[in-house]
């Protein structure tokens, strides 16, 4: 059963008793409109001031708590009265599918047979709100002449004595619900005579009568003695109040589907320690009669047995939602939702294999594929047109799910699948739409034919709401990311100069989050007389530090080529950077190089120490003078310090994003690198550039970017 609250509210706000003439006007349109075309319920919302939302003023025929998630919704939201009113008509909602495939949202909380109808509140120069009304699944799909026009007939009179009530200073407020008669206690006033309660009264089976919110009005003796409750107690109460064993949420859905729908439905419940009792609901405009008796042959749950071909009743638990939805908020990469799609949403809906699709420049394009035996039967499809004749092209051009239960039902409505068949004998094509746009198709595919139930479909195409929010964000990330490799790629040397008597490489690793668009830079000079090294940081990870980088590697650049020595190329940098009036700093290290004399001269400007390995293996960590980081003071000067550069040496140049580890002192994450250093350091160049990189926190999650410079000093010469 579920709670619904007795009180009638608007967002929160006490209820007004009238409306805005002194009578509730909302309500006498409202009940007169669902008497004219014979709805169960329905609701007027108003739209207070110019505020781009609607508010839910008075509702009828079925218990507030019902439409909670909708009593304050935005013109924008994806509900049909938001729709009526942004685009100024008539909403039909002709049943379940509908609801499923159009409004997913509402048919994941409402997954019932019943049609609706919303309608504008309008005259020709404001909106005032909108009115919706509901029937029964028995409706038929299609809205009747009569009814639409005594929809939009009754909308436009109520919108007409809203603009009067307004300009006589009156305006609409929210009112009492009607139908909504209170609690009852006496006989009489449910079943009529005192006669029809004696009848009642003496049937074998219990009978009570519960109003729209659950209260129970009428219950027999044997209703009384099923349920282990007096009559005196049930009555005037919610059936699930004094009876706790029913207040569990697998009785909601019957109760909630009785009102909606207004077919008779019926459950088994536990009733402890072992009895098993039967309830029928027959419900009615004014609530539900229920039929209390004894469950013949049900036994106790036990561990499921089902086959592998039985569908669970429910589709996801409530806590799957959750934690899928949850899940897919941390993706990042287009991958990473193709992975967690695969390993846990296509596992939950009995799915066996998927396939994510996207388009670009009038084609379809597969993003990733999971669970099929021939890749290739899902490959092949990369690259076709929109318009080709298949159903994967036209969920995503069209953005319409489409079901299919069978082989023989896939190829009659698309011939060519008869000639490519991936082995499947069921799937479902799901449009991924975000922010108004397709920007995908979602394919499960099921290894044997199925029936999709209106319940699983509303379910799949929700979770393919929340698969397409991931998936546009994965699409603009992977474009990101592919940005900053060019960028960093274009601003980095491609490769390292040949230098007599040097041998060197190089490795950069971008930062794993955000832009991956660093500061971090290196470069070896080929310049006249001596040749030169660099290694640097500008703080920051976007576009700016970027281009701050380029700009301080090229100005290093020029100025050893024009011949300064290693302190003047320190403060020169340092003035330009002060004097193009940046925000960011930058840390740099500076090498003039001299095989021939087996010497180095180093120039510092706030960056980590390098590391020298003697060919002994030892290593020392060249902490030397230096000066403040460049772009800090303008007329700061660069100590410089003579640096062995003997024959077999390795010099070691890096950025903190090597060695910073959270909770790890920085000197001991040096010590740690210079330990790996003198452990591989007669290894090729290339495999220690490898070792040093992988074996640090770099090689998993980054926070920082990561260059390497190593410079060994060759023999001979």
């Amino acid at each position: 059963m579920v709670a619904v609250s007795e009180g009638q509210t608007s967002g929160g706000r006490p209820v007004a008793a009238a409306g805005p003439a002194g009578r509730p006007v909302l309500s006498l349109a409202l009940t007169a409109v669902m008497d004219a075309v014979g709805a169960h319920s329905g609701a007027v919302y108003l739209r207070p001031g110019d505020e781009p939302v609607l508010e839910m003023a008075v509702m009828a025929g079925l218990p507030r708590a019902f439409a909670a998630p909708w009593e304050r919704v935005g013109l924008s939201a994806p509900i049909p009265v938001a729709e009526a009113v942004r685009e100024r008509r008539l909403v039909w909602v002709g049943g379940e599918e509908d609801m499923a495939r159009r409004y997913p949202r509402i048919a994941v909380v409402l997954p019932y047979p019943f049609a609706l109808a919303a309608a504008p509140v309008a005259t020709g120069t404001r909106v005032y709100g909108a009115l919706y009304v509901t029937w029964p699944g028995s409706h038929p799909p299609e809205l009747s002449d009569r009814e639409r026009d005594a929809l939009e007939s009754a909308c436009e009179r109520l919108a007409l004595r809203l603009e009067r009530a307004a300009a006589h200073n009156r305006p609409a407020r929210a009112e009492t619900d009607p139908l909504d008669a209170g609690p009852l206690s006496g006989v009489s006033g449910t079943l009529g005579t005192v006669e029809a309660a004696r009848m009642v009264g003496r049937l074998p089976y219990g009978m009570c009568s519960l109003d729209l919110t659950g209260r129970v009005g009428f219950a027999n003796a044997a209703a009384g003695e099923l349920l282990g409750v007096p009559v005196s107690v049930l009555l005037g109460t919610q059936l699930w109040a004094s009876v706790p064993w029913l207040n569990d949420p697998t009785y909601e859905e019957h109760y909630r589907a009785a009102l909606i729908s207004q077919d008779a439905t019926s459950f088994v419940a536990l009733r402890p320690p072992s009895e098993w009792l039967s309830f029928r609901l027959y419900p009615s405009t004014t609530g539900i009669s229920v039929r209390i008796s004894r469950a013949r042959g049900v036994a106790e749950p036990g561990p499921s047995r089902a086959g592998q071909g039985d569908a669970p009743t429910r589709l996801v638990s409530m806590s799957q939602a959750l934690s899928l939805a949850g899940a897919l908020t941390e993706t990042v990469s287009v991958q990473d939702v193709v992975r967690l799609v695969a390993d846990e949403i296509a596992p939950a809906v009995g799915s066996s294999a998927l396939a994510l699709l996207g388009a670009r420049a009038g084609r379809l394009h597969v993003l990733g594929h999971h669970g099929y035996p021939d890749p290739h039967v899902v490959e092949r499809f990369d690259g076709m047109p929109l318009n080709a004749p298949t159903p994967g092209a036209h969920t995503v051009s069209h953005g319409v799910p489409a079901f299919f239960d069978s082989r023989q039902q896939l190829e009659r409505l698309y011939p060519a699948r008869h000639a490519t068949p991936d082995g499947f004998a069921a799937w479902a094509f799901l449009p991924l739409i975000a922010s108004g746009r397709p920007v995908g198709a979602c394919v499960l595919a099921y290894p044997r034919p199925r029936t999709f139930s209106t319940h699983e479909r509303a379910v799949l195409t929700s979770l393919a709401g929340l698969i397409a929010q991931a998936l546009d964000r994965a699409l603009l990330y992977d474009v990101k990311h592919q940005l900053a490799h060019g960028l960093q790629a274009a601003l980095l040397p491609h490769s390292l100069p040949v230098l007599p008597g040097i041998e060197a490489t190089a490795r950069y690793l971008p930062a794993t989050r955000g832009m991956e668009i660093g500061g971090d830079f290196y470069d070896l000079v080929s310049a006249r007389p001596l040749p030169a090294a660099v290694i640097g940081d500008v703080q920051g990870h976007n576009v700016t530090a970027a281009g701050l980088m380029g700009q301080i590697r090229t100005a290093v650049r020029a100025y050893t080529t024009v011949g300064q020595e290693p302190a003047e190329v320190m403060r020169s940098t340092n003035r330009l950077l002060f004097e193009l009036g940046s925000d960011l700093f930058a840390s740099c290290l500076y090498l003039r190089l001299d095989p021939a004399r087996g010497r180095a001269v180093m120039a510092r400007a706030g960056h980590p120490p390098p590391l020298l390995r003697r060919p002994d293996g030892r290593v020392r960590v060249l902490d030397l003078a230096g000066g403040p980081l460049l772009g800090i003071d303008g007329g700061a000067t660069y100590a410089t310090t003579e640096v062995d550069l003997s024959p077999g040496c390795v010099l070691a140049l890096y950025t903190d994003g090597l060695i910073e580890t959270p909770g790890v002192d920085i000197e001991d994450a040096v010590a740690a690198l210079g330990r790996r250093l003198a452990a591989a350091g007669d290894s090729p160049l290339e495999e220690l550039a490898d070792e040093l990189v992988g074996h640090s926190s770099a090689a998993g999650e980054r926070i920082d970017d990561v260059a390497l410079l190593l410079l060994r000093a060759a023999d001979g010469d």
